[in-house]
């Protein structure tokens, strides 16, 4: 089991420290999966937690184990100071009832980021009452985005926009209101892009080179069938994406957490290097300070 760079009280301890050291910067902490802390001026996000065994308790004992590489970083319900937390899509690795509602219980007056395509399931897992949901969409090439949806929404220090995400494909509800989304998010002077599970879609590179991006998380774990789940980018497909949309700095995710759902980053490393694409591999429980 792979050990993370700082845990429980370690972790808990730098985030402070942090703010305390450098409080006008912008930290980034891993928290494994697509999951990451963001803090600024002691406005805390959080992108797409999982910090929980449900998965692992789900799948035991069928033919598709989702057996733990990473150790947790945190116990949810010690994560405190918290306004907003996203949820891409629907998949509980980045919808996580036992991630969400100990959050909930720790953090009163948390607002949740979502596609309004799974908003009653949002609601269903958080617990959360409708003034605390915010449901977005986005428009696609081919696609307006769907009737009288936000395609935006601002909460507190975190501006968020919504932008397509195709996890294998765009797919839409009924509605026509797309079920995966990625995130532009904007705080203070800097603008990041959570993708949440996506491959190449018409349209991406153009819409991130417009946004011109600070900082993306992007995931690497590739896509194939015998995983019987829908995949992601591959690594060098990332960095290559992240090069063609101008994004400034790139940090993996969306591996090292399950074992049958796993990439390694060093094909991402290497092809970022080849392009001279600015990157920053974390650990489990790493900062990265902007």
């Amino acid at each position: 089991m792979i050990r993370p760079f700082q845990q429980d009280d370690a972790f808990l301890a730098d985030l402070d420290r942090a703010g305390d050291s450098a409080p006008g910067s912008l930290h980034v902490w891993w928290l494994g999966q697509s999951g990451f802390l963001v803090q600024w001026q002691g406005h805390r996000l959080l992108l797409d937690p999982y910090l929980s065994d449900s998965l692992t308790h789900k799948y035991a004992g069928t033919d598709k184990p989702h057996v733990r590489m990473t150790e947790r970083v945190i116990e949810p319900g010690r994560l405190t100071g918290i306004a907003a937390v996203t949820a891409s899509h629907a998949h509980t690795d980045h919808l996580d009832p036992e991630t969400l509602v100990p959050l909930v219980r720790a953090n009163p007056g948390l607002r949740m980021v979502f596609p309004e395509a799974i908003r009653s399931l949002v609601a269903a897992r958080s617990g959360l009452p409708e003034e605390a949901l915010s449901g977005l969409d986005a428009p696609s090439v081919d696609r307006p985005a769907g009737p009288g949806a936000l395609t935006s929404v601002t909460l507190g220090a975190f501006e968020f926009e919504a932008v397509p995400a195709a996890h294998e494909r765009l797919d839409c509800d009924p509605l026509g209101r797309l079920s995966c989304l990625g995130f532009l998010i904007r705080v203070g002077p800097w603008t990041l892009y959570h993708s949440g599970d996506t491959v190449l879609f018409p349209g991406m590179e153009e819409r991130l080179l417009e946004a011109r991006v600070d900082l993306a998380f992007l995931p690497i774990n590739g896509r194939s069938a015998e995983r019987r789940v829908a995949g992601n980018l591959w690594g060098p497909e990332a960095a290559g994406l992240a090069r063609r949309a101008g994004l400034r700095r790139v940090i993996p995710c969306h591996y090292e957490l399950f074992e049958f759902n796993t990439a390694s980053p060093a094909a991402f490393e290497a092809q970022c290097q080849a392009l001279e694409q600015p990157y920053h591999r974390l650990r489990a429980g790493e900062r990265l300070t902007l």
